[in-house]
């Protein structure tokens, strides 16, 4: 018997395990985040990070089976991204401890907050851009892939163009880049803060307004945090008292303060201030009557006359 077939197909085997390649993702998936960096690193790469939910999300499930199983995707990709798979099935048995370790890890390193997120970052794990379910089937998620690379060639020609800059247009070019990728706040922080600190240092006028944008986001964030603690208790009132000091202090864009209005007038629907909530509404949409959020409000409106109507009949 010939035993060099049998040796070369355990050797396979064997390298096929350690290397991680994940069952569900499929051939050419890995499921080892440290090796898919040093690999990508090595072929000079960028990494393609699905974070999905394997046997209970419907998106991701759709994704895989439209476009990630399908050739053209496969060759599409395979000269540009290192791909791995990191899943969050219900079933845990499908993964080992160290593996659903990792992947914990990871979700809250990355601010993973829905399924499938698809990141795209360089072969140190940086992102450049992020997407999930696109429609079009694989050749056009491949388009889709090449659109977002350019994001990262706009961010290293950002970051060259200010690495040769002093002062404001240092600062300039370090927005551009942050820009460029439209990433969450939240993973900019994570990854990209000492960007941030340079723009500052940069910038100490604030000519670009990135200090003053920054301080919004976190406004915001901290606002956010409020009415959940309100929402957890059903605090309608302490709702109301954060929404409306918000406003008070102003300093937000068009279109957040339209938010905040409308959330103001439908936390007064809630209070049961029909009223109140009605004419609340109405001043929120005039702040900008053609703007997305102004749209919703006619049938927000509605509802809250047919819940006063409501009211007033059951006394």
């Amino acid at each position: 018997m010939n035993m060099k077939p049998f040796v070369t197909t355990c050797a396979a085997l064997v390298a096929l395990y350690c290397s991680g390649i994940a069952v569900a993702g499929g051939e050419g998936w890995s499921s080892d985040f440290e090796a898919a960096k040093k690999q990508a690193a090595e072929s000079k790469k960028d990494l393609l990070i699905d974070f999905t939910g394997s046997d209970w999300c419907s998106w991701c499930i759709k994704l895989h089976k439209e476009v990630f199983s399908q050739d053209p995707f496969k060759a599409g990709v395979k000269d540009k991204f290192v791909l791995v798979e990191l899943d969050y099935p219900k079933d845990k048995s499908k993964l080992s401890a160290a593996t659903l370790k990792q992947n914990e890890e990871l979700a809250k390193k990355y601010s993973i907050s829905g399924y499938p997120t698809i990141l795209l970052t360089d072969a140190a794990g940086k992102p450049f851009a992020a997407t999930g379910y696109q429609a079009g089937g694989p050749e056009g998620y491949v388009k889709h892939l090449d659109a977002l690379r350019a994001k990262k060639a706009v961010r290293d020609e950002s970051f060259t163009a200010a690495a040769k800059a002093s002062g404001v247009e240092k600062a300039k070019a370090l927005v551009a880049a942050l820009t460029a990728m439209g990433l969450e706040d939240e993973m900019i922080s994570n990854f990209y803060g000492d960007v941030a600190e340079q723009i500052k240092a940069a910038d100490p006028k604030d000519e670009t307004g990135f200090s003053k944008a920054s301080g919004v986001k976190v406004r915001l964030a901290a606002i956010q945090s409020e009415l959940s603690i309100c929402a957890k208790k059903n605090d309608h009132e302490g709702a109301l008292a954060v929404m409306e000091k918000a406003l008070k202090e102003g300093g937000f864009d068009t279109e957040e303060t339209q938010k905040m209005m409308i959330t103001r007038a439908m936390i007064l629907g809630k209070l049961k201030k029909f009223d109140e909530a009605i004419k609340a509404m109405d001043e929120a949409k005039a702040v900008a009557p053609d703007s997305q959020m102004a749209a919703a409000t006619s049938g927000i409106k509605v509802k809250l006359e047919a819940d006063k109507k409501a009211a007033e009949a059951a006394k």
